[in-house]
């Protein structure tokens, strides 16, 4: 069993269908983190460093152990040379 198919088959649990929906706004963030940092071919250093950070904040951000704050994500969003866009739906 891959993890596709992992994954539908837990989304089956009502339970953890609802924690799996209120980590997807966490999830997303991060895939689009590391998306972009690795379409500009930056390091989490790299990118750190642009930014003035440690790159021990880019890897907490990326492993979901960082709750960042609104700022920080505009920082890092400035340093992957992208405009931060919150949207509620």
């Amino acid at each position: 069993m891959n993890y596709s198919q992992y994954k539908q088959e837990k989304l089956k649990n009502p339970q953890f269908r609802a924690e799996y929906e209120k980590l997807l706004p966490e999830i997303e963030i991060i895939r689009q983190l590391i998306k972009a940092r690795t379409e500009l071919n930056l390091s989490q250093k790299e990118l750190a460093d642009k930014i003035g950070i440690n790159q021990s904040h880019i890897s907490r951000l990326e492993n979901g152990r960082h709750n960042p704050s609104i700022q920080f994500l505009q920082k890092v969003a400035t340093g992957l040379d992208k405009t931060l866009y919150v949207e509620f739906r």
